[in-house]
């Protein structure tokens, strides 16, 4: 008998999607669904469980958003990956697509060790119903927290703009490009590159310090605890570091991608596995769906934060987090 029905999956699989790059948790979502539902959802879909199919099905549902966010960004990533080869070649760090390129790498390395060593505890002695909700509601604190930072650095500053903003590229105007790199810097160093310009966006990220953007990377460790974002903890450091919301969102996502895709295709061999046994089809619905509404969410956040802020979430995530405890309280 299956483990994991086509119900199941499909549920699960859009939730994923949506909610990975949404800065609710995931995770925590893939926790709580089941155990809100309760019954056979509550018995088939625990990720606490060791040895669970669940786990085999949510690396699947990984690769997939990790692929959505490679084909929504790749020209991003060719331009990245292009700096980085050069950069090996050449043994310099000049171009903002080099400096971007190294800095990436270097940001994701304290979450990809911590996961290593750390993850198999968070997910099996933390990845329970009520300690979800718990950090669910954290995270729609530090949400909101980190808005009101915000807007209070902006205050004291007397409303001038951040090196991150989207409106201000006097930084980027700067920018003294090399001959093979001459044609896309001259375009992201144009100060009047309208808001939602890819390669002005990236241009201002490849001007993060290192310091800078390996707290900002580092942040993603608490997304270990289910309920606690990725998306979120890293977009919140972001604009504390005086980053956009359009620069955090951007930033948060590229971060994201080569850690979720590196930690599923880790996983993948538990897929061929006992634990992937009978589930194959269900995986399969539910990797399509989660791609699919990874790759519509992102689309829709990277326009929304060209103008919106962290607040709705971090109302509903705090809001979902204390109705589910009181669930779990009435239910005893």
């Amino acid at each position: 008998m299956s483990h994991l029905t086509y119900p199941e999956a499909i549920v699960v699989g859009l939730f994923q999607g949506v909610s990975e790059l949404f800065p609710v948790s995931s995770l925590g979502h893939s926790v709580l669904i089941p155990a809100l539902i309760g019954g056979r959802w509550a018995r088939d879909l625990d990720v606490s469980t060791p040895e669970s199919p669940y786990l085999a099905f949510i690396v699947g549902l990984h690769v997939a958003t990790a692929l959505a966010l490679v084909v929504f960004f790749w020209r991003d990533w060719l331009r990245i990956v292009g700096g980085f080869l050069t950069s090996v070649r050449d043994r310099r760090v000049e171009t903002p697509d080099q400096r971007l390129a190294w800095l990436l790498v270097i940001a994701t390395i304290p979450v990809g060790l911590t996961g290593l060593v750390l993850e198999h505890t968070f997910r099996t002695t933390l990845g329970r119903p009520v300690p979800a909700a718990i950090f669910l509601t954290a995270n729609g604190v530090i949400l909101y927290g980190g808005e009101l930072l915000r807007r209070r650095s902006v205050a004291t500053s007397g409303g001038a703009g951040t090196a991150g903003d989207s409106g201000t590229a006097a930084a980027a105007a700067t920018a003294t490009p090399t001959a093979t790199a001459t044609a896309t810097a001259t375009a992201s160093a144009d100060p009047a590159a309208p808001s939602g310009d890819p390669i002005a966006s990236d241009l201002r990220l490849s001007r993060v310090g290192l310091g800078a953007g390996t707290l900002i990377g580092s942040a993603q460790i608490l997304a270990l605890l289910a309920g606690i974002s990725r998306s979120g903890v890293t977009m919140v450091a972001g604009l504390l570091r005086g980053l956009s919301h359009e620069d955090a969102a951007r930033f948060s996502f590229l971060l994201a991608t080569p850690v979720i895709l590196a930690a599923g295709i880790l996983k993948v061999p538990d897929l061929t596995g006992p634990l992937g046994n009978g589930i194959h089809g269900q995986v399969l619905v539910g990797a399509l769906l989660s791609g699919i509404g990874a790759y519509l969410s992102v689309r829709f956040l990277v326009r929304y934060f060209e103008t919106r802020t962290l607040t709705p979430f971090a109302v509903y995530c705090s809001l979902a987090g204390i109705a589910s405890l009181v669930v779990f309280a009435v239910r005893g």
